[in-house]
């Protein structure tokens, strides 16, 4: 007789082959779960047949269960993970490219400077309501599965930012229009804090063993492209309307593009599969009821929910200053143009697309480890190096600067996610995963634009936002010294 263990693929007792990784259709003694045959019915015998390898049920009336080769999952199911990450993004990036005519617009003055301010509060709100979202649509994410939740935030993601393009401004609605704007952002920071939890452990359960790196890496590159995206089309804006045209009318294109955005981002997820994780857990009878309450009961999630906190400081202060407060930055206190402000940011930009990819991919053979504290550490370096670049009124220098900067930001944005999904188990991942990123997100990042907005109007220093870069990065470098390598192992169950 040979039993597989339906893990490591070893066999015991006769010599019959063993039974290998592969989809299997789910039977009464099998399961899929992430592209392996896991766990059949205790001590039952089986056979294996060679080209297509037959399980046979010796004690089950079933029919044999046929399983094929490894397939890799759907491409539905990868857009299906990364889209609503897009979409995220791509609202955040709109809303920092045009901060300066959304002040305008929203909160008009005699000084332009406080009217960027408010902007940028109303920007960090929503923020703070990210750990909410997380930990409620995580929840649901780890009691419901993956896929249900998703489709329910790309809905309230899509219809909350494209109803931004749709307010009336302050001049016509008077405080109504800033209230809305508020409550709208809002809604968005709820959606946005239940995305990563659920869309990147989505991912990361779908991609198999030793692919996890480079999949992940996919949403962190929708990201950057998002970015461009609104880089491109708020620049392009800039330059072809006059002023008056867009603080009347042009600011609404970028968020009205979210809508029909959203709804092919919504058949795409219809389309994906549910989490092969999540679906074997279920049948397992290992779902909880209470994944919060069990993510804090444990020593061991607790700890990896502080670590999700302080893992991503640079992650969330890199991208917060480098692409969403930046071109306010070069336009306000370097003085260079809205446009040349955009293009820098648009070159960080698809520099870091390949970035993100290659660190993905790299991180499967070096592992995360590596990769976060190394990254971590050439922005200690090269920071004050790269930001004094900025400040020389060239063009050319400041890009060199930003793009040096982009790159380190790469190799931890790249790695960062897949990390913190391979920290916790199926039971409580999206829900443990969301709350502690989103929690770090909110104090570190989204206040960033803010904190270093009032730090500069408050001390006349120009030098905050590179203080601000080198601070996260030395804690983010030291606590990725202090975590397990997770890349070489499965997914905790």
């Amino acid at each position: 007789m040979s039993i597989s263990d339906g893990v490591t693929g070893k066999t015991t007792g006769g010599g019959n082959p063993r039974v290998v990784r592969g989809n299997v259709p789910a039977t009464a003694g099998s399961h899929r779960c992430g592209g392996s045959v896991t766990r059949l019915s205790a001590a039952l015998p089986v056979t294996t047949t060679s080209p297509v390898r037959k399980v046979v049920l010796v004690n089950s009336a079933s029919s044999p269960v046929v399983a094929h080769p490894p397939v890799r999952a759907k491409k539905s199911s990868i857009f299906g993970g990364l889209v609503g990450v897009f979409i995220e993004l791509y609202d955040n990036a709109v809303y920092g490219f045009v901060a300066g005519t959304l002040a305008v617009v929203f909160f008009p003055g005699d000084e332009p400077a406080t009217g960027v301010l408010l902007t940028f509060v109303a920007f960090a709100i929503p923020f703070f309501f990210r750990p909410l979202g997380a930990a409620v649509a995580g929840s649901w994410g780890d009691r419901f599965g993956r896929k249900r939740v998703l489709l329910g935030l790309i809905t309230l993601m899509t219809l909350s930012t494209g109803l931004v393009g749709a307010l009336p401004g302050y001049g016509a609605a008077g405080v109504f229009a800033p209230i809305a704007l508020v409550v709208l952002r809002v809604l968005q920071g709820f959606a946005m804090g239940g995305e990563p939890g659920n869309g990147n452990s989505f991912l990361a359960e779908h991609a198999g063993e030793g692919r996890r790196g480079r999949v992940v890496s996919y949403a962190n590159a929708a990201t950057f492209i998002a970015m461009l995206l609104g880089t491109l089309f708020a620049a392009l804006l800039n330059a072809t309307l006059t002023q008056a045209a867009m603080e009347s009318w042009g600011w609404r294109l970028p968020f009205l593009l979210a809508l029909p955005m959203g709804l092919i981002g919504l058949a795409i997820r219809r389309a994906a599969d549910e989490s092969p994780e999540f679906t074997a857990a279920e049948v397992e009878g290992e779902v909880t009821r209470s994944p919060l309450r069990e993510a804090f009961g444990s020593r061991e999630t607790v700890r990896g929910m502080l670590m999700a906190v302080v893992l991503p400081l640079f992650n969330s202060s890199g991208y917060f200053i480098l692409f969403i407060y930046m071109p306010s930055f070069m336009k306000n206190d370097m003085h260079f143009s809205t446009v040349q402000g955009l293009m820098v940011t648009g070159i960080m930009l698809a520099v870091g697309t390949f970035g993100v990819l290659y660190a993905g991919r790299l991180s499967d053979r070096v592992g995360r480890k590596k990769m976060l504290a190394t990254s971590a550490f050439l922005m200690v370096a090269l920071g004050f190096p790269c930001y004094w670049l900025l400040t020389q009124g060239s063009f050319l220098l400041a890009t060199l600067g930003a793009v040096v900067m982009a790159l380190c930001f790469s190799g931890t944005n790249g790695v960062m996610q897949v990390t913190l999904a391979e920290l916790f188990p199926t039971r409580v991942r999206t829900v443990a995963y969301g709350v502690g990123y989103n929690v770090g997100t909110a104090i570190f990042g989204g206040a960033a634009p803010l904190v270093v907005s009032a730090l500069i109007v408050a001390t006349g220093s120009t030098w905050v936002p590179a203080f601000y870069l080198v601070l996260t990065s030395v804690v983010a470098g030291i606590a990725a010294l202090r975590i397990r390598e997770t890349a070489f192992a499965p997914l905790k169950r």
